[in-house]
């Protein structure tokens, strides 16, 4: 006997599923079938603001340039999808699978990633002001560029990821593992990164002023040429970390493990040790 699945139901708007067929209801006009919102896709529409996509297969679509501001794609799957220069603003992608997703220059701003799967997405120039990527998964994930001002990434994973030239200021990365992540000429000014593993991680010309790496492990990190002026580095591990030319005026040193650590040529005026 034939098993029978429950129909896909994919809602945008007023839409709703009948007889194992997804229908659109637009304003008030004509049911057309969902097949159709594609279609309109390649014919130049790109408005799809709000649309309801939540726990569908859309592995390999491409939606570059749409607007799905406020849509709702929590546990979705995007594999491999295209949207670049998408309105993703305020967006639900809670849960949903981004795996190898081109981003590129996507504007995330207040969406939820929550607990998302990133890993080697293309996040090139996107903007994520004030995104929630707590729990979210971004290994070897490319971000160089990309726009976290104020964004929550406690215990996201983004090891091996590239954020070189990232603005993170304010950004929350608490418990974060960023295991040789490249963060090159990053901001992370007033960032908390709180018990963090930065073991290994790329840091030089980075700007850390005012951070918070209480407790943060950063083994083996290249912070060369840094910027950690009145930094918190109370309790973290540094052992053998490169701080060859860095800033360290006014940082908190108190109780931080500092065996093998390199300060050639840094300024280390003003270091609070206890």
């Amino acid at each position: 006997m034939q098993l029978c699945h429950a129909p896909l139901i994919i809602q945008l708007s007023n839409a709703y599923s009948f007889g194992g067929r997804d229908y659109l209801l637009k304003n008030g006009e004509n049911l057309m079938e969902v097949s159709e919102l594609i279609n309109s896709y390649h014919a130049g529409r790109r408005n799809f603001a709000g649309v309801n996509l939540s726990r569908t297969d859309m592995n390999g679509i491409d939606l570059s340039h749409a607007d799905l501001s406020g849509a709702n794609l929590s546990e979705s799957s995007l594999y491999g999808a295209n949207l670049s220069n998408a309105k993703l603003n305020g967006a639900d992608f809670n849960g949903a699978k981004l795996y190898r997703a081109n981003l590129v220059s996507a504007n995330f701003s207040g969406a939820d990633l929550g607990e998302a799967d990133l890993s080697e997405a293309n996040l090139s120039d996107a903007r994520l002001y004030g995104v929630n990527l707590y729990g979210a998964i971004l290994n070897k994930a490319k971000l160089p560029r990309a726009k976290l001002t104020g964004a929550n990434m406690g215990k996201a994973k983004l090891n091996r990821a590239d954020l070189s030239e990232a603005i993170l200021r304010d950004a929350r990365l608490f418990g974060a593992s960023l295991n040789e992540a490249m963060l090159q000429r990053a901001d992370l000014s007033r960032a908390s990164l709180n018990g963090a593993n930065l073991n290994k991680a790329m840091l030089s010309e980075v700007d850390l002023t005012f951070a918070s790496l209480y407790g943060a492990s950063l083994c083996d990190a290249d912070l060369s040429e840094a910027d950690l002026t009145s930094a918190n580095l109370q309790g973290s591990d540094l052992t053998r970390v490169n701080f060859y030319k860095a800033n360290l005026s006014k940082s908190k040193m108190a109780d931080a493990s500092t065996e093998g650590m390199l300060t050639q040529e840094a300024n280390l005026s003003g270091i609070i040790w206890s």
